[in-house]
């Protein structure tokens, strides 16, 4: 691959790095070829925020289930912020699983144990 402001051809990049079915999107050429997310502060994230949005989400739901007529915001709102948290804890479940997933597979640990310290 050329560097069309230098003239020098990039290094190809690590194919560790490139994804178990290559690029999704193809490179423009002004990215860093080692461009990575911060792995430690995404799990940090969803560590804390994945028991907020569950609590949330089962506090929201039964606010909804005793909220009666004519008492305070009303079910229909109350059932709508229950599902928009329970879709955010999804969410942070899920990046959680992800991110813990590519941290031991970066590390080396395998399904059988883990390997050697680094």
């Amino acid at each position: 691959m050329r560097d069309e402001h230098h003239g020098r051809t990039a290094p190809p990049e690590p194919r560790s790095r490139s994804g178990a079915f290559g690029h999704r999107f193809p490179r423009t050429g002004t990215e860093p070829a080692t461009a990575r997310s911060a792995l430690r502060l995404r799990q940090l994230l969803s560590a804390v925020f994945l028991p907020l949005f569950a609590a949330a989400t089962a506090g929201f739901a039964v606010w909804a289930a005793h909220s009666g007529p004519g008492a305070g915001p009303g079910s229909g709102p109350l059932t709508a912020l229950a599902v928009v948290c329970g879709v955010l804890t999804l969410a942070a479940a899920l990046d959680l699983a992800v991110v813990t997933a590519r941290r031991r597979r970066e590390r080396g640990v395998d399904a059988a144990g883990p390997g050697p310290h680094r």
